[in-house]
């Protein structure tokens, strides 16, 4: 009897740290893309879905669902992945927890979505590789639609990418950025405090006892903004509201010194 309670101890044990082991980290995905015109079809209608699957297939969560009553079986694949049947996308069984959803598209405007890691309950899913899935129809589906998943990483470690344009996708950007508590500090810079975070307009105020010089920067290294400050500032306003969301970084410098901070803008 011992040494069966030893080995089921064991055995529990063993579950619990390989349960342990697996990575939940918080964080943010970024995905943009525009897409194209399409030759043969001169109209500008189409249906989009947008979503998160595991490097499996499976589905994690819906981003965008845009389809109407006469184009509800133009998105088979995702209506199938999210739980519905293939023939409707506005089907009871299709999960929309937390998406944005409206009716059939009007033009291919470039499409942003945010992704904070988690699953429809919530919950961070585990680190791993996931997929940000696009299903794409026009011309009512006869022989326009594409489907195209773009791979990333999820973990303690930033994955940016620009994926390769194609005949449907252009201008591709996703970027997965784990959380360092809203805000990373490089160095010391005294006193700063950056608000509010995440912001829904993409205005950002900070506040600081000294400080020589303000810089913005996206995901890519791209700096969006620099300026200087006068001796006697302590607040100055960031405003990202024209800017798609996602994470930035805003670097605030006093002489030698410099501090980072992370911001999410989400619109």
């Amino acid at each position: 009897m011992l040494k069966m309670i030893t080995k089921i101890t064991s055995v529990v044990a063993g579950v619990c740290l390989s349960l342990t082991a697996i990575g939940q980290t918080s964080g943010n995905l970024t995905f943009s893309y525009t897409p194209t015109s399409h030759t043969g079809y001169s109209g500008t209608k189409n249906v989009l879905a947008i979503w998160i699957q595991t490097s499996s297939g499976a589905f994690v969560k819906t981003k965008v669902r845009r389809v109407g009553n006469g184009t509800k079986d133009h998105l088979p694949t995702w209506a199938q992945n999210s739980g519905g049947s293939a023939a409707n996308a506005l089907g009871a069984g299709c999960n929309i927890v937390s998406a944005s959803t409206g009716a059939t598209l009007s033009s291919f405007t470039t499409q942003n979505i945010t992704w904070d890691g988690t699953d429809v309950n919530g919950v961070v899913v585990p680190d791993g590789t996931y997929k940000v899935t696009i299903q794409s129809t026009w011309d009512h589906s006869s022989g326009g639609t594409v489907t195209r998943s773009f791979t990333f990483t999820k973990g303690a470690t930033a994955d940016v990418q620009t994926p390769t344009a194609d005949a449907n996708f252009t201008n591709i950007a996703l970027a997965w950025n784990p959380s360092a508590a809203g805000v990373e500090e490089t160095a010391g810079v005294e006193g700063v405090t950056v608000y509010p975070n995440p912001s829904a307009d993409g205005i950002f105020t900070v506040e600081f006892d000294k400080a020589t010089s303000i810089k913005v920067v996206d995901v890519l290294g791209n700096t969006l903004s620099e300026e200087k400050l006068d001796a006697t500032t302590d607040i100055k306003t960031v405003d990202l509201s024209a800017y798609s969301n996602g994470v930035y970084f805003i670097y605030v410098y006093e002489g030698n010194k410099s501090g980072k901070y992370k911001v999410v803008v989400e619109k």
